[in-house]
């Protein structure tokens, strides 16, 4: 709760936290918007394939000619993470291969990093960390996006004494999902095809949203910074409401849906039958907390928690996350402390590649929320065993096997191209 007097420190000493930026999309150009309010921050470089179109974004969030005219505009990313004077890396290209590239150059230049791209985090986020101790430099979770939000909520819940039960987040889920097409997308966004490409959304990436994808990387993240476990099976996607999350997120040998206390999970905001869930948690993250004792159990009540028929499990959720716009607490965090919110610790958890039909040999992969795979959740433990492809590298390879619908395309389902960086990296992932 001092950064601001940090920041405003090093301002007075004509000393700002100068950043660079990776990507232009929506997530940076949200955190673009905040920039100018921050007095003490300032983002020297932006990074972005179209350098225009970098330029437009930020005319779009407000931006003055003059701050434009300051700020350098490159096409390469490895550029912007070694230009002299930047402090902080702000990864956001949502790009598996490109992130970790990126975040190679940075750690070697010296560069704090600040990964919203969780996709490459969960491919070989482990690696990362690693490098990033080693030279010395902060490698973190972005703050707003709903992994670091969880992260700290859990290390607060332990900080306090108590049991992580469970902790994720909300979202929209029918099992259904899990074979839909980007061309189907639209209609369970309410949106027409027309007026989503109006708006300039994606396809693909809001496919990926909903078909389970990007909860399985995200709770993948989770476990990797928290230690928390994954479910054997896969995520749940149990319906609950805020009310309920005590009661279904528990064990299962009290009432719950859990296999044991310390576990990721995903709530569903729609019941199986396409009914909302009241008070659901759809936009939001969540911890349930087990007392460590009867004391702590009955001011769980007497504080107004929601609990559990036991009274030892109580849970405590943000409804909302609003990603860029609270990104500058990591970059501040990492520049002003040293220290991430948020951060890969271990390989707990793994979002393979599974089939979203029947898939033939001789057929392309069309990687995270395309037409013929999807991230399911695994423990590190059983992707290692199983070499299950990880949907991150499921991406413009083509398949030498038949993989039935369901089930997970491993590696010897497929052609690897071993001379690829980040396969390299993989690999030393499965080494370490």
């Amino acid at each position: 709760m001092n950064l601001m007097p940090k920041l405003a420190a090093r301002a007075e000493a004509g000393r700002p936290v100068r950043c660079a930026l990776i990507g232009a999309g929506k997530f940076g150009s949200m955190f673009l918007a905040q920039v100018p309010h921050i007095a003490g921050l300032e983002v020297a470089a932006i990074a972005d394939l179209d350098p225009e179109r970098a330029r437009q974004a930020c005319r779009t969030v407000g931006w003055d000619e003059s701050r434009i005219a300051a700020t350098r505009f490159v096409d390469s990313g490895v550029a912007a993470a070694e230009l002299d004077g930047v402090e902080v890396v702000i990864e956001a290209t949502g790009h598996p291969a490109a992130g970790a590239r990126h975040a190679l150059a940075a750690i070697a230049a010296g560069r704090h990093v600040v990964m919203v791209n969780v996709e490459a985090d969960v491919l070989v986020g482990p690696v990362l960390a690693a490098k990033a101790r080693a030279a010395g430099v902060v490698y973190s979770m972005a703050y707003g996006d709903q992994p670091a939000l969880v992260a700290e909520m859990v290390d607060w819940a332990r900080a306090t004494g108590f049991t992580v039960a469970a902790a994720g987040k909300g979202t929209k889920y029918l099992p259904a999902y899990h074979r839909v097409a980007p061309d189907e997308v639209w209609s369970h966004y309410g949106l027409t095809p027309e007026a989503a490409k109006a708006a300039g959304m994606n396809p693909q990436m809001f496919n990926s949203f909903l078909d389970g994808t990007k909860s399985a990387i995200e709770m993948a993240a989770i476990a990797n910074a928290t230690g928390l476990d994954v479910p054997a099976d896969g995520l749940a996607f149990p319906p609950c409401g805020v009310d309920d999350l005590a009661h279904v997120l528990r064990p299962k040998a009290v009432g719950g849906q859990l296999d044991h206390d310390g576990m990721v999970e995903v709530v569903s905001s729609l019941e199986r039958d396409g009914r909302p869930v009241f008070r659901d948690l759809r936009w939001g993250v969540y911890v349930v907390l087990k007392a460590p004792n009867p004391y702590a159990a009955a001011c769980f009540k007497q504080y107004g928690l929601p609990t559990d028929s036991t009274g030892l499990y109580a849970a405590m959720y943000k409804p909302f996350h609003l990603i860029g716009l609270e990104l500058s607490l990591s970059v501040l965090n990492a520049a002003l402390r040293g220290e991430p919110t948020g951060t890969t610790r271990s390989w707990r958890g793994d979002a393979v590649a599974t089939a979203k039909r029947n898939l033939k040999a001789g057929e392309m992969l069309d990687g995270e929320g395309g037409y013929t795979v999807y991230g399911r959740l695994m423990p590190a433990a059983a992707s290692r065993t199983a070499k299950a492809l990880p949907i991150g590298l499921a991406h413009g390879i083509r398949l030498k096997s038949d993989v039935a619908a369901g089930q997970p395309v491993t590696e010897a389902d497929v052609v690897l191209d071993e001379s690829q960086p980040i396969v390299a990296l993989r690999r030393e992932l499965l080494e370490l």
